[in-house]
């Protein structure tokens, strides 16, 4: 694509590319953030000196001295967490010609998210769209809509839509009724029926905008990780990516990133006849997709993968006759 100003090979796949996101950070307590803000892929230290902080919703947290700028959310008020960050509407652009299901997506997300195996705000199905058709992989998030039917069923507010795409979830407020679970259309939310020893951790401050910690009885989703924004950084499952599958940025300034190549979102969408899963639904959402032409991966790799996750895939007619050919 001659036209779409392509930049390759000068970017660090873990930093969002300039797209001015520091500048809407604000100053607390007379100190700016830009520093704490300016966090990178450190190991959490631990100097024996211990710092107690109050959090805006009124918490007590202890962390280590050292890594006082690891949290840079507990500095984010819940009324910040709600307008979003100013002058920014963020889009993600996901081209399956390029994924081959190497699932690395959803395991940065549950990392990050402090998910178990069977828990993906990143899922990735293969569809077939008929049988004559040749199946394609498709990651699919939730889809930050522009009319999103969770926010308006939400009896208490837990569900809300900011300025900048992002559509989030209080567990503060939320009550578990779970009728965003049954009014979204992608199949985008599930609740969290407890487990482990998650929910006594205490280490960093509760924020919508990271949803961790997470709690038991409420809903969860993908959250378009708004406190990696706040860093100038892509989210986990676009820098996860080993292949450049997920693009991310600006809509405002006709910018997205893999963090490999930067490109004209409006040109994208063009050039590659870009599209938005049911469309027809009229909740108009802010991930794209690229027609899965001209892959760059045989499908055949992407059953490299769990049993119990090949076991997703068995009314794909083409999953079908490849077991029936004992190939899989």
């Amino acid at each position: 694509m001659e036209n779409n100003k392509t930049e390759k090979g000068g970017t660090n796949r873990r930093k969002f590319l300039k797209l001015g996101l520091m500048s809407s950070v604000t100053a607390v307590a007379g100190a700016s953030l830009i520093s704490n803000l300016a966090i990178q892929d450190e190991e959490v230290t631990d100097s024996g000196e211990k710092m107690r902080l109050l959090t805006p919703d009124g918490k007590i947290v202890e962390v280590d001295a050292s890594n006082i700028n690891k949290y840079p959310e507990a500095l984010i008020t819940p009324e910040e967490s709600r307008k979003g960050i100013p002058n920014r509407k963020f889009v993600m652009v996901i081209d399956l010609a390029k994924c081959k299901n190497a699932r690395k997506c959803v395991e940065g997300c549950q990392k990050a998210h402090d998910l178990d195996y069977n828990e993906e705000f990143m899922k990735v199905q293969l569809i077939q769209d008929n049988p004559e058709a040749s199946p394609y992989w498709l990651p699919k998030p939730c889809f930050h809509c522009d009319e999103p039917p969770c926010v308006t069923v939400c009896p208490t507010g837990a569900t809300f839509k900011r300025e900048d795409n992002i559509v989030l979830i209080d567990n503060d407020r939320c009550i578990g009724c779970k009728f965003c679970v049954t009014s979204c259309p992608y199949s985008a939310r599930q609740f969290n029926w407890g487990h482990k020893d998650k929910f006594d951790d205490t280490s960093q401050p509760y924020s919508p905008e990271t949803s961790v910690p997470a709690a038991e009885g409420t809903v969860m989703k993908c959250d378009f990780c708004p406190d990696m924004l706040r860093q100038g950084k892509l989210p986990h499952c676009a820098q996860s990516c080993p292949m450049g599958v997920i693009y991310f940025g600006d809509k405002n300034e006709d910018i997205v990133t893999n963090g490999e190549e930067t490109v004209r979102f409006s040109q994208l969408i063009k050039d590659r006849g870009g599209y938005r899963h049911l469309e027809h639904l009229g909740t108009k959402p802010n991930v794209y997709y690229l027609p899965a032409v001209n892959r760059q991966f045989p499908l055949e790799r992407g059953f490299n993968v769990d049993e119990d996750i090949i076991e997703r895939y068995k009314d794909v007619p083409y999953v079908q006759d490849l077991k029936k050919q004992g190939k899989i």
